[in-house]
């Protein structure tokens, strides 16, 4: 009897055991394409922070919505850096119109790959330059780095938002700059009218004078190719690949126009097969890009 016990056991243990090694095959399996499939979802899936949205769902990220070009790998970003969370940027998934602020439709709507999920106002303020401006201090804000958060005006002078949050508000006077007590504060809310102040009164003629040249082969995501003027354009990098064969870099921008509209990545024009990436090696003198043609020297960085 125990014998046969013995043998049961034996029979059972044996039963189980390949039963177990059959599921464990398909788990591997299972586990590869599950692997190979957030792969292809998500290259980091950090939660960044993006103040404007009540909830952020990392795979609606650009880098997991926009694919890279065959023979191109994104170039890895420090992990919590600009370039970094300018990949993460929430992308709208469910509707891919761009809406001026007035709610209307712009009506150009074959600039845009994809519409970034950030809000544009109800004035017709965020435009280029501003969405470049408003890009860089979101950042900032977010990574606590708020004492860095600062533009100029056209006239030249600084306006930190460290002075504006510690109660104080920058009045005009004539051309001068006086800064009277006030109720702001380190509130988003706060940070909010900041920024709004600053595309009031800031521009691409402004934003220009405050970055720095950068040539293009040393190119990299944050960086604005910039027209400083009147008017004037500006369009920010928000991604790099790079070809793991020929060294080949390729890029994607990012765009509010006039009126003010929503971000968004814009397509290449002048290749329907690479867009919306656009190729430095294909890009002689110019960046032609659906609203605007920049000069290769007019590729420009905010100064750390």
């Amino acid at each position: 009897m125990v014998q046969t016990a013995f043998y049961i056991v034996i029979f059972i243990t044996c039963f189980f055991s390949v039963s177990c090694q059959d599921n464990h095959a398909q788990t591997s399996e299972e586990k590869i394409e599950t692997e190979q499939s957030i792969a292809e979802i998500s290259i980091d899936s950090t939660i960044y922070q993006y103040s404007w949205l009540a909830n952020y769902n990392y795979q609606d990220a650009l880098i997991n919505v926009v694919k890279t070009p065959v023979g191109y790998k994104r170039i890895p970003a420090q992990k919590n850096s600009f370039a970094a969370w300018l990949q993460h940027l929430p992308i709208k998934t469910n509707d891919n119109t761009v809406y001026l602020y007035d709610g209307n439709k712009k009506r150009n709507q074959n600039a845009q790959f994809k519409v970034v999920n950030i809000d544009v106002g109800d004035k017709d303020l965020q435009q280029c330059a501003d969405a470049v401006m408003r890009l860089r201090a979101e950042y900032l804000y977010a990574a606590n780095q708020q004492a860095k958060i600062k533009f100029n005006y056209t006239n030249g002078v600084s306006i930190s938002f460290s002075k504006w949050s510690s109660g104080y508000f920058p009045k005009l006077q004539g051309n001068k700059v006086v800064w009277v007590a006030a109720q702001n504060n380190t509130s988003y809310a706060s940070f909010k009218k900041y920024i709004n102040n600053i595309f009031t009164y800031a521009g691409t003629s402004s934003l220009s004078k405050e970055l720095q040249p950068v040539d293009l082969k040393n190119l990299q995501i944050g960086d604005i190719f910039i027209f400083g003027g009147f008017p004037g354009h500006a369009v920010i990098v928000v991604d790099v690949a790079i070809n793991t064969t020929t060294g080949d870099k390729c890029f994607i921008i990012a765009q509010s126009y006039m009126p003010a509209q929503n971000i968004h990545v814009l397509k290449n024009p002048m290749n329907q097969e690479l867009s919306p990436w656009y190729s430095v090696s294909a890009c002689e003198n110019q960046i032609v890009t659906p609203e605007w043609t920049f000069e290769t020297n007019q590729l420009k960085r905010f100064v750390e």
